[in-house]
Parts: structure tokens; sequence; C-alpha cells
């Protein structure tokens, strides 16, 4: 039995053990599921023994456990770092699932269940690939080191921490990370470039204490309607981000790049159908496309303060917060970035009120090129898994970790995504397409065969 042949044979197995994974909820935001995530990293530890790699070992960190294992025994082949992560994102607001978010279920040739795109499902493409290569091979064709995190949807806080202390361990001849997606169904793509992010909360204190509104109504500074009002003069008419010197380091796209991205066999009216709102906006002068993967952005993301309970209650709050990120461009500084952001704040906030500016989590953009060899053969296997040649995309969404293996290691990054534009990570309903998980699973399997045969 050929490797893709055996791959066929164990459907009903690789589900079966992906609903295992599934039903975990490692939520790395949320201090109540401490215990759950300690649960997946066992999962994740036990899985990669079973499917060849050997020294698998649990790392405690600061904050969540990291899995790491490795297979050496492939004396002149390739050594491939293969990332990922166990942690999901909280499923909040739980009343908009169809179905419970960690009791995966199918419906429609998806998959649902939080984690199934998000990096649960893709993940476990690459344990289910290895484990289909050493049954039929009876051994891995290259070198081969694997560490999935528990923290990559809270920013990798501990990651880079564990990757400075053991560089001459991880060293490889590349990056392998599986986090991304594909352009659209039936379209494989390999990603080649991701935007940076900069996630940010800010706290706006007016009066001491939450005051009665009509005995202080319109005296009194509202830390509401103020952080509105700020909110509202962060971008122009053109929705461009208002704040002095966002733009100065944008990296211009290249007239040949520019035109390649924008002939990619992309959509706009499924793009629109995919979103849902009744029109679209954004950077003027930048194409969807454009504006989704190479203009950078401010995007709230969270706002609250005051009563929301039940029925009513007059009060004016001390405190009203907001959550906002930036997603940056090559070029942009992260750093550069927040400096300019708390200058702009600090001069639109009234003196009326105060106000605290925190960094939660940083990370540049990553642009790449694709012309070392093995792209072609992550070329070759996605068509043997999928039946079409791939295309090559960039992406809007952020993996800080891929940007600083990229700029400490100085090796290709090849992103072999699996999800779908429509797939809601990060949302209610997220699944995978149970076509793209299968191909997925043949895809990267012939990529490793592949790459050992170099």
């Amino acid at each position: 039995m050929n490797l893709t042949e055996y791959i066929d044979s164990k459907r009903d197995e690789h589900l079966k053990e992906l609903y295992e994974f599934l039903k975990i909820p490692s939520v790395s935001a949320q201090s109540e599921h401490k215990r759950d995530i300690e649960s997946a990293a066992k999962w994740v530890a036990s899985r990669l023994s079973a499917a060849g790699l050997e020294k698998v070992e649990i790392v405690p960190t600061k904050m969540h456990p990291l899995v790491y294992g490795e297979s050496l025994h492939a004396p002149g082949k390739p050594t491939i770092l293969f990332y990922g992560h166990y942690d999901v994102q909280p499923a909040e607001p739980l009343d908009l699932w169809t179905s419970p978010a960690f009791e995966p279920t199918i419906r429609g040739g998806n998959l649902y269940g939080r984690g199934t795109a998000d990096d649960k499902g893709q993940v476990h493409i690459h344990i289910r690939a290895l484990d289909a290569i050493l049954k039929t091979a009876g051994k891995l064709p290259i070198n081969l080191k694997v560490m999935i995190e528990g923290e990559e949807e809270i920013g990798s806080v501990s990651l880079w921490e564990f990757v400075n202390a053991n560089k001459a361990k991880l060293k490889a001849d590349a990056l392998v990370v599986s986090d991304t997606g594909m352009l659209a169904a039936g379209v494989p793509s390999i990603t080649y470039g991701l935007r940076g992010l900069n996630y940010y909360q800010i706290e706006v204190t007016g009066p001491a204490q939450d005051l009665h509104s009509g005995i202080f109504g319109g005296a009194v500074p509202n830390p509401i309607t103020i952080l509105c009002e700020l909110v509202a003069k962060l971008h122009d008419k053109n929705m461009r981000v208002a704040v002095p010197g966002f733009y100065d380091d944008v990296a211009k796209l290249s007239k040949a790049e520019r035109k390649a991205l924008n002939s990619l066999p992309w959509k706009a009216a499924e793009f629109r159908k995919t979103v849902g709102a009744p029109g679209l906006s954004g950077e003027k002068g930048a194409s969807i496309v454009e504006q989704l993967w190479t203009r950078p952005t401010l995007e709230l993301n969270g706002i609250w303060g005051g009563y929301m309970g039940e029925g009513s209650k007059t009060v004016i709050p001390s405190k009203a917060y907001a959550k906002f990120s930036t997603r940056l461009v090559p070029n942009q500084n992260p750093d550069k970035i927040t400096k300019a952001l708390e200058r702009h704040i600090r001069k639109l906030l009234p003196k009326t009120v105060k106000f605290k500016l925190d960094l939660h989590s940083s990370g540049k953009a990553w642009v790449a090129p694709y012309t070392h060899p093995f792209f072609e053969v992550a070329h070759d296997a996605l068509e043997k898994g999928f039946g079409k040649r791939a295309v090559f995309i960039r992406e809007g969404g952020s993996i800080p970790f891929v940007t600083q293996m990229y700029d400490t290691f100085k090796v290709p990054c090849i992103l072999l995504g699996f999800g779908l534009p429509d797939e809601n990570a990060h949302a209610p309903d997220e699944h995978i397409s149970l076509e793209n998980y299968f191909g997925g699973i043949k895809a990267v399997a012939h990529f490793y065969e592949g790459l050992g045969k170099l």
C-alpha cells in the first residue's frame, strides 16, 4: 500500500483522533482552563511519540507548557523545524455556536469546533502525515524537529525565551508552519508574507468613582463619551490611520508583485458574501487584496465601560476601556508605531481625563522570497494532495514567531495553510473543510517524503 492509499484507508481513524484533540478546551487566555492546557500538551506529546518522534518533552514556561520532539536519523537529509500551537481562542459568545464549541460536529462537508482551523486541525494534519510515513516506510525520510506551543493566541509570551535558550537545538534548514489558509476552496496556497501585530488596551479615567448622572451630569467628564470621540478621530475620511508618521516606513509594492497579487484567482463577490456586511470599507486607493495583505490597519477590537447589566442605572462611569490592534506591514517598526500612537492619543485626549495605554503583544511583519528548492517540493506535494498547482499568496494575519525565526536563523519559512477565508477562525462556528483536512494530510506527507529525496 502506497502513502496516498494508506492515508485514504485511515480516514475514520484520523477523525476519531482529531475529535479527542478538539474536545480539550485549551483556551490560553482564560485561567480557568489551566488544567485543560496541560491536558492538551500531554495529548500532543503522546501523539508525537506515536508518530515516530523521540526525546519528546513537555517544557514548562512562565505561562503554558510547550511540547518539543525530534527525529534525527537521516544523515545528509534536510532538517526541518515544524511549528504549531495547541491553544485556542475563547469560544464566547457561546450562544452563537450552532453546535457546542468543544463538541466536534460534521455538517455539510465541514468539521465544526473551536480549533478545527486554528490551529489544532492543522497541527493534527502534520501528526497524521508523519504517522502515515512511519507506517508505510518504517522511518522518517528527513531530520525533523517539532515545537508546539500553548500561548500563540495570547502573543507567544514564553516562546521566544525558549528559542533563545535553545538556538543550537532548534537549528534547521527550514521552518514549516501550518497556521495559515488557502486563497479559496480548491486553490492550494503557499504564504510568503504576513502582517505584524501590536495589540493594545487603553483605560480612560474621569471621576474618581461612578457618579449619579442626574446630580453630576453636564459638569463632569464622561470617559465613555471621550473614548468614543478619540476612537472616531483615529481614521480620516479615506479610512487611513490618522496617527502622524504611521505610514512613513511602509514598504512600497513593486509593480510586478502588485500585478501578481491582483491577478490571483480571488473573487471579490465571494469575499463580500463571506463578510456578510451590507458593504465594504477600506483604505481608498488600494484594492481589496492589497488592503487585506499589504496595507497597515488600526482596528477597534472591543469597547466597554459603565453599566451594562439588565435594566437601567443612570451613572457617569469612572472608567472606560477599549482594546484595539494595529496590523503592520514590512518596514514598519512596532516600537516606533507604539510611540507615535501614544503621542497622538495624548494630544487628542482632553486634560479632564487620565489615560493608560498597555501593549499586550507585539510583532513585526514578514515577507520573504520563495525561490528555495524546498518551495518547489511544496508545490509538487500540494498538487499531489489537491490535484492542482499551488499559488503564492500573502495573508493579513500575524505569526510573530515566523518573523523572529526568519530574522534569527535566516532560513526559508514555508507556510502551508489549509484553512479557508470563511472558516470563522476566532469566531463562533469555526470549522475546517474535510476535503482540505484529508488533502492536507496527503500533501504534508508527500512534502516530507519529497524533501527526503533532495
